[in-house]
């Protein structure tokens, strides 16, 4: 137990780089203070001190603002960062050296007895105010985006965002051409990390794409009316290049 107690102080210098001495983990970090509690806690719930173990958790969740069911069972090395708002139900699982962000919530979808909280495997991150919802696991050193929803297990390594949570996976030489035409028709996404997509840049290169294939499609159809005897008239538009050029230019004025 002690052991345990002294790699929970040490993991916060390893994750948070805020903290300058032991003294101040302990006397500051809520995080810290809710894990201690737990760690009693959860020993008193196995001794079937169910009333006491529930009673000390309501204590130190008034303490702390962290709620962590006494059933839960927590590995080694466990960081609660910030902590805020952070709801750990009666059959969770957490593995070891997982981070949890504040307004995390690893809750259940049934009524029903038994297992009903998620299983978090060795290593992974949570970020600010996700949800991770029914009796499903997060494999090893998974990611779990800020404020994404996740109800369907997630294999290991792997990185979830959005509501519904989704996994992130693009291949580098199709996006990399997906911004190349982005870029040309003089849309260019701000503060992207090329491994956490944002929806909305998503969205707008989906549209950007159709809206290539329309005029591709519309070139070749008045092609064929000009074959046949019609008369198509011609609509002058500045190459893609030529705008994205001009609109360069225009900054460079401003």
């Amino acid at each position: 137990m002690l052991e345990r107690i002294r790699e929970d102080i040490r993991c916060v210098f390893d994750r948070d780089p805020a903290a300058r001495n032991v003294f101040e983990v302990l006397t500051t970090y809520p995080g810290v203070h809710a894990v201690l509690w737990h760690r009693l806690n959860h020993w008193l719930w196995r001794h079937n001190l169910k009333w006491l173990a529930r009673w000390l958790s309501t204590l130190a969740r008034w303490l702390t603002g962290i709620e962590i069911h006494p059933g839960a069972c927590i590995g080694r090395r466990f960081f609660i960062d910030h902590g805020m708002g952070v709801v750990i139900g009666e059959t969770a699982e957490i593995g070891d050296d997982v981070t949890l962000y504040h307004g995390v919530t690893l809750g259940g979808t049934s009524w029903q007895p038994g297992k009903r909280h998620p299983t978090l495997k060795d290593g992974v991150v949570v970020g600010a105010g996700a949800k991770i919802l029914g009796p499903i696991e997060i494999g090893e050193n998974a990611r779990i985006g800020a404020n994404a929803v996740v109800v369907k297990p997630v294999p290991a390594g792997e990185t979830v965002v959005g509501v519904p949570g989704h996994l992130v996976k693009r291949a580098k030489a199709e996006q990399a051409q997906k911004r190349k035409k982005a870029q040309q028709m003089g849309f260019d996404a701000y503060g992207i990390t090329p491994d956490l997509p944002d929806p909305v840049e998503n969205a707008i290169y989906t549209l950007l794409e159709h809206i290539h294939a329309q005029d591709q499609k519309l070139a070749e159809l008045s092609d064929a009316v000009r074959q046949l005897g019609g008369r198509v008239e011609a609509l002058h538009l500045p190459p893609l290049e030529d705008a994205a050029l001009d609109k360069a230019e225009k900054e460079e004025r401003v």
